[in-house]
């Protein structure tokens, strides 16, 4: 079921009334990432206000995921001697089968369902598994059915206000994208779950040869003697234990259920849908309409079956084709999670600046509309965007105006902000008064923790401008260094601290940028100059803590990422050192670190949020990793180790003294993201690529983990131009004109051909059926090029390299671009890999 966002106080109001000091606690599975860590703080601070217990268990992938099922959730169960409760997961699930992954299926005696369990899903990635939107009730599902049907308070898997919580369930918390874009996947799957059963494809082969044989006198063909024919659902059954062989990774996204429409593997259908139980030309059906005295003839039976299975196969390939679209993202939770406090009335500034640091999060880890990959470039001419294109810039909008709202300015803060150069643009590095814990808006420039380092080294080290000047190199370097000097700054300013640096060069700094940073391609790398119509469109966010200190959300958020990558303390050793990272977690039987520094590090993150202080001591270890971003990525374009593969490049991280910091996935896709950037960089100065095929190119990262014998693999789209979407739009909506001309061609055809008074045989109708598919298929192609396109791909190549392989692999990770593969297996991974669609 889903929540529609109209309705995303409903549940928690419902929770307030039930549920007092001694009630059981709420469980919050959180995924480990900024943006969940933020949603979570909101999440839990509304729920202190309300006095309503609850528990933290931070969740590390779907292991975790399921060890928590058995451990905690299954307990809850009444079935189980339990006395059900609620079950939030931020980040954790939204694409699998999660009734499956909670072991929320066959009780203790028995009986499927979930007994009072209701699981809030909350999470940004997509594409959903619509087994959690549209059915998400196993105490209503049949043996070979996942549809919540004539449930009170549901209509097609969308929950009503006389909806009554507490009976349990899979809710899906809709922050618009369900309602919007879902309603073909939506009829889609409702139709499936209504068809009947009139078994397989197999079966309606035999029925044919059986009717022919009746036709032509000859015995067809019989099965093996004791042979069983096998459903759909039955082969499915078979592939569910064949895939969970031994060291072989089970597909993720397999439904449990024994019903196809809840498993993305399944096909994706489209076109026509039945709505009631009756085959077309039952009785009870409306009749055909016929101008003729003489009634037509009834269609067979073997045609009825054909065409129920064609309409079955059609709603089938709708959501398979869904399914392919590739992994994308869209609203950040930490925003859907303010928005429940704003319903609520309990906004304030502290979970004002949680859902802007989460939001925040989102653009520095490469989360975008087409998943994880680098930007769409194009935006750079018009300065930047922020995350998620045009409706990232509506949310930004939005914070900025609940900004204003909560921060009113004072009297004297004018007269001050003159003073101080804030009026100028100029970055604020100290707070307005001692007891200031105001939020403001900064015309924060792309460059990297500026207030806690120089101005060189900030530039240098930005992901945004060190790709562009091609900082690896000598001759980038001196770019850096002409651009400073044509800006008036001097190298003995620009490298002190930014706090201590002149306070003129401060104040006419962003003036300078604006006048010279395009003539180095730089567009974006500041703010545009506020306007009456744009106000202050693109600027940053700024909090102050009094005197103790000044951060921007970006500087909250690389800090927090980094305590979860490599804890507060693991990676301060020297910089030519070849140790380790100090004591790791401990591990479980497959080598992987289970709880142990992963757990440890969350908490320190999860603290780190409400406490200044302890941001401020995290900063030398945000530093440090990128530091080693920038030495790594020099490294290995200057030794020339990005290989050309025939569907993506591909970089491996084997050895030198930061090798171990790269074996956190999210570490090692920052330098993906650089590493991606510079090759963009590269190909449209060489060859301008980007310029003619509107992305770059697909990247492959790869870091060692000599200690487990792993390789950890993140795969990284390259990007796409709003352009080339808005053209394709553009293609597909002339082609459905042209469609919906040759089908009204078509229907004036249809009816010259019931006048006549001659029967139709079954041959005729079969021609007749065929006459539009081609053109169906077309559109249904467009669409999903459309929908899917410059999205990654790289979860589903993963998925198919590792069912065709024998390479022992490992998908875990909540962000499917992560795959780890043995040491050994490494090459024939990639070999395998190279032959699949990785960009849409």
């Amino acid at each position: 079921m889903y929540l529609p966002r109209s309705l995303i106080s409903h549940l928690y109001l419902h929770l307030l009334r039930t549920h007092h000091s001694q009630s059981l606690p709420v469980l919050i599975l959180v995924a480990l990432e900024p943006d969940t860590l933020c949603a979570c703080r909101i999440l839990t601070e509304l729920l202190k206000h309300d006095y309503i217990p609850h528990k933290i268990v931070p969740v590390a992938g779907y292991g975790d995921l399921k060890s928590a099922g058995k451990q905690l959730v299954q307990p809850m169960r009444t079935s189980d001697g339990g006395d059900g409760g609620v079950v939030v997961c931020l980040g954790a699930g939204g694409v699998v089968d999660l009734g499956h992954i909670l072991g929320l299926g066959v009780s203790q005696d028995g009986r499927y369902g979930m007994d009072g369990v209701e699981v809030w899903v909350v999470d940004a990635q997509r594409p959903w598994n619509l087994g959690n939107v549209f059915g998400g009730w196993p105490s209503a599902r049949s043996e070979n059915s996942a549809f919540v049907k004539g449930e009170e308070g549901v209509e097609n898997g969308r929950i009503l206000r006389s909806y009554k919580p507490g009976r349990g369930g899979i809710i899906v918390f809709d922050d618009g994208d369900i309602e919007e874009e879902l309603t073909a996947e939506q009829d889609a799957y409702c139709a499936l779950a209504e068809m009947p059963d009139i078994g397989s494809d197999e079966e309606y082969l035999d029925l044919s040869e059986t009717e022919s044989e009746n036709e032509s006198g000859e015995a067809p063909k019989s099965p093996r003697a004791g042979s069983k024919r096998k459903s759909l659902s039955d082969r499915e059954e078979e592939d569910d234990e064949s895939g969970s062989e031994e060291g072989r990774p089970r597909r993720r996204q397999r439904s449990n259920s024994s019903s196809s429409i809840s498993s993305p593997s399944q096909p994706r259908p489209r076109g026509l849908l039945i709505t009631s139980d009756r085959l077309p030309g039952e009785p009870g059906s409306d009749p055909p309409s016929n101008r003729s005295s003489t009634p037509p003839k009834q269609p067979s039976a073997r045609a009825l079956r054909r065409q129920f299975i064609k309409l079955r196969r059609q709603n089938e390939g709708v959501l398979k084709s869904y399914y392919a679209l590739g992994n994308s993202y869209a609203e950040p939770i930490s925003s859907l999670m303010y928005s429940l406090a704003s319903e609520l009335g309990r906004e304030d500034n502290d979970l004002l600046w949680y859902a802007i640091v989460g939001i925040g999060s989102l653009e520095l880890y490469g989360k975008d509309i087409t998943g994880v990959g680098i930007g769409h470039r194009e935006n750079d001419t018009r300065g930047p965007t922020g995350w998620g294109g045009e409706r990232g810039n509506r949310i930004r909008q939005l914070v900025r105006d609940e900004v204003r709202r909560l921060n009113p300015p004072k009297l004297n803060d004018s007269e001050r902000d003159a003073t101080r150069g804030d009026a100028y643009g100029v970055i604020p590095t100290t707070a307005r008064s001692p007891t200031d814990t105001s939020i403001r808006l900064s015309p924060e420039p792309k460059f990297l923790l500026i207030r806690h380092w120089s101005l060189y080294d900030s530039m240098l080290h930005s992901p945004y401008l060190a790709p562009r000047l091609h900082i690896w190199s000598d001759a980038g370097r001196k770019r850096l260094h002409k651009l400073l000097a044509k800006m008036g700054v001097s190298l003995t300013q620009c490298k002190q601290n930014y706090a201590h640096m002149d306070m003129d060069l401060k104040r006419g700094l962003r003036e300078r940028l604006l006048k010279y940073a395009p003539l180095y391609g730089l567009d974006g790398l500041v703010p545009p100059v506020a306007s009456a119509g744009t106000g202050k469109e693109g600027w940053g966010f700024v909090r102050s803590w009094g005197w103790k200190a000044c951060l921007s959300a970006n500087d909250v958020a690389i800090i927090v990422g980094a305590i979860m990558e490599v804890g507060k303390t693991g990676i301060l050793y020297p910089e030519n050192s070849r140790n380790g990272m100090g004591q790791r977690g401990p591990e479980g039987e497959d080598g992987v670190a289970e709880g142990g520094s992963y757990v440890s590090r969350f908490w320190e993150a999860y603290d780190g949020l409400g406490d200044v202080d302890a941001l401020k001591a995290a900063l030398p270890t945000a530093i440090h990793l990128h530091r080693a971003i920038l030495r790594t990525g020099t490294s290995i374009i200057e030794k020339r180790q990005i290989r050309h593969l025939r569907a993506f490049r591909m970089a491996v991280v084997r050895d030198g003294p930061d090798v171990l910091l790269f074996t956190h996935p999210s570490a090692l896709t920052k330098l993906a993201l650089w590493l991606g950037e510079a090759i963009a960089e590269q190909e449209q100065e060489q060859r301008g690529k980007l310029a003619k095929g509107g992305r770059g190119t697909p990247l492959v990262v790869a870091g060692l983990n000599e200690p487990r014998g792993v390789y950890v693999i993140v795969g990284t789209g390259g990007g796409g131009r709003a352009a080339d979407l808005h053209n394709k739009k553009e293609e597909r909506r002339r082609k459905e004109e042209k469609i919906k001309a040759k089908e009204a061609r078509r229907v004036g055809k249809e009816k010259k051909r019931q006048e006549r008074t001659e029967n139709m045989g079954d041959e005729d109708e079969e021609e007749e059926e065929s006459e539009t598919d081609s053109d169906d298929d077309e559109l249904s192609d467009m669409e999903t090029e459309t929908r899917g396109y410059g999205r990654n791909n790289f979860g589903n190549a993963f998925q198919e390299v590792a069912d065709e392989t024998n390479a022992q692999i490992r998908i875990d990770s909540f962000q499917h671009c992560v795959v780890e593969v043995r040491k050994e297996d490494l090459s024939g991974f990639l070999e395998s890999l190279s032959l699949k669609t990785v960009i849409g």
